[in-house]
């Protein structure tokens, strides 16, 4: 069955999954990050629908109003901003609109977009994602009662398939020559994609490479073509690095306590 069709409630909330019921369309590039937020929704009882950009968005968007919308700010085609702008003015607006970025300095743009609120990537755990959406849905949509604490946190450790999709799917665009607002969103993709695979080595690179791209078309003060290339090779390097070894190279272990 199509994902373009509009599903009826089919059951209420419980407290322990305190979603149940609810719709949530995520506008996100990476597929790295959607499968986190999947395991997210999976949990609480909620049912996910993806859009990968502002275009798939809006074809969502003309056949069905979803109860959630979590929209990344950093698209292949454009700014998330946008379309939490035109939608918080819509008569179909949803219930919930919230921005997400692995960059944090965003937040404010998301909020003066509209979004109700932001979620900061790496996303929270179940609790904190759950109490997120909780404290922006309309009182009829919320569970009578209080909400049950998660037994333990479930493992929240994507599929290691998407994050060598979205790894490659960098490579690419980083083969084609990024200049101008595709070298912009590269360096944004694969700083919120470190991040959320806890990556510090290459969340650093991608980081530098945004700052040098910007400098570089600053007013004559932007470092010599030699350091953007330079911090473009360190990113490739990196990326040929952790797409050889064939499973993620952490830098750092993405649950306290866990093995690498």
């Amino acid at each position: 069955m199509p994902d373009t069709i509009a599903f009826p409630p089919l059951q209420r909330p419980t407290a322990e999954h305190p979603l149940a019921g609810l719709t949530v369309l995520v506008v996100e590039d990476s597929r790295y990050a959607c499968e986190a937020m999947r395991l997210l929704c999976q949990h609480s009882g909620a049912r996910l629908r993806r859009a990968d950009s502002l275009a798939a968005a809006a074809r969502h968007l003309r056949v069905y109003r979803p109860d959630v919308l979590i929209v990344d700010l950093g698209l292949p085609d454009g700014p998330g901003e946008a379309l939490i702008a035109d939608l918080v003015q819509h008569s179909a607006r949803p219930a919930v609109i919230l921005g997400t970025s692995g960059d944090p300095l965003l937040a404010p743009a998301a909020l003066a977009a509209g979004a109700d609120g932001f979620l900061d990537k790496p996303l929270p755990g179940l609790a904190g994602f759950q109490a997120a959406l909780l404290a922006y849905l309309p009182e009829q949509a919320r569970l009578v009662g209080p909400v049950e604490e998660p037994r333990e946190e479930p493992p929240l450790a994507p599929d290691p398939i998407a994050l060598r999709d979205d790894l490659a799917l960098a490579e690419d665009i980083l083969a084609s020559g990024p200049d101008g607002p595709a070298g912009d969103y590269v360096s944004r993709f694969l700083s919120g994609l470190a991040r959320s695979a806890h990556d510090r080595q290459l969340e650093h690179a991608a980081v530098r490479l945004a700052h040098d791209l910007r400098a570089e078309r600053g007013a004559g003060a932007g470092p010599p073509a030699t350091r953007r290339e330079a911090a473009l090779r360190r990113v490739a390097g990196l990326l040929r690095d952790r797409l050889a070894a064939g499973a993620p190279l952490w830098t750092e272990s993405p649950h306290p306590g866990s093995g690498p």
